[in-house]
Parts: C-alpha cells; structure tokens; sequence
C-alpha cells in the first residue's frame, strides 16, 4: 500500500497530477477544487496523503493534501455504492468540516448536488455516517438541531449555506437563543 507520497508535481491535468518521486512518476487523482493547489505548487516538492484503489482490473492513486480529506475518503468509499470518482466528487462538493456537519444534520443537499449522487445514496450516506459525525459534532460542543435552524433564516435572508455555516462556527458559545445567533452572524456576514 502506497500511504504518502513526497515528490515533484510535473504535469497537471484536469483531474489527476503526475508526481515524480526518485525516477519514478505516479499518476495521482485529486480533488478539482484543489486545481490551483496544484498548480500553484508544480515543479515543487510536496508531500501527499495517497490511498492506493485496488480492484479486479483497476489500479489507481489517490492523494490528498490533507489528512483529514484522505480520511473521510476512505470512510465514503466504504459505504456501498460510493466509489472513489463518487468520493471525490462529494469531496469536492464541500469541505469536510461542512460534509460532516451536514451529515450530522442529517440534511442530504449537498450530497445530491454532486453529479452521480442521488437521493437514495445520499440518505445511505447519511443513515450510516450521522451517528459518527453527530458524535463527534456533539463533543465539539455542537447544538445541530439548532444551528440548522440558524443556517435555514440565513439562507431565507439570501446567503448560501456555506456563508452560513462559516459564520456559525464563528459565533460566541454564551449565545443561546437562535435568533441571538441570527443576529450575530448577520454582524459577522455584514462585516465580510
């Protein structure tokens, strides 16, 4: 198993990178949003988080900048009917702090949004991954019952669910009415 990789970026394609270690190049697949990323660091030395796909008659490497993106890959492509091109593609949807946060809350919009995802999968998704995030949401001191009601008058308001939640992460712990919350993130989105 190839876990790491630490190597020059030499080619760049639309959605895979050819990374050279020593004299020999990998062909990596990545996540499009991370495109500039990419571009950004061709012909220097980067370290990869990869995980190595092995089926029937398909080999191929995936790389992550991040661990934590290389993690909930592996945790998508262990659910049935998740493949590592749907993985990705999920990855690139959103961020993984909002990914888990949305499973959590058990809302499967923005997984449908990601080509290839429908609404069968995505409650799949959501009925075998919310009580892992929902935990974990809860030890990070998250009220997802209530901030989901936060993100719905923010978005009524005219912003997008990833302002919303960016703005949500930001606000005080001592705010417990929603519209206190409300408020709050309304000063924090007014200000960006």
């Amino acid at each position: 198993m190839i876990a790491s990789l630490r190597g020059k970026i030499i080619e760049i394609r639309d959605n895979s990178a050819i990374v050279e270690v020593g004299d020999v190049g990998y062909k990596v697949y990545y996540i499009l949003r991370e495109f500039g990323r990419f571009q950004k660091m061709k012909n220097q030395e980067v370290y990869l988080h990869t995980f190595y796909y092995l089926r029937e008659n398909v080999a191929e490497l995936y790389a992550f900048f991040e661990r934590e993106e290389k993690r909930m890959f592996e945790i998508l492509i262990g659910i049935s009917g998740v493949g590592p091109k749907g993985a990705l593609n999920i990855l690139n949807a959103a961020s993984v702090d909002i990914l888990q946060r949305a499973i959590a809350q058990g809302d499967s919009s923005v997984l449908t949004k990601v080509s290839g995802i429908g609404n069968r999968i995505a409650q799949k998704i959501i009925v075998e991954l919310k009580d892992k995030f929902g935990a974990e949401w809860g030890r990070l001191g998250g009220d997802i019952l209530g901030e989901s009601d936060v993100i719905e008058a923010l978005q009524s308001l005219g912003y997008s669910r990833t302002q919303a939640q960016e703005a949500l992460k930001k606000l005080p712990e001592n705010l417990e009415k929603t519209e206190d919350k409300v408020k709050e993130a309304l000063k924090m989105l007014g200000q960006g």
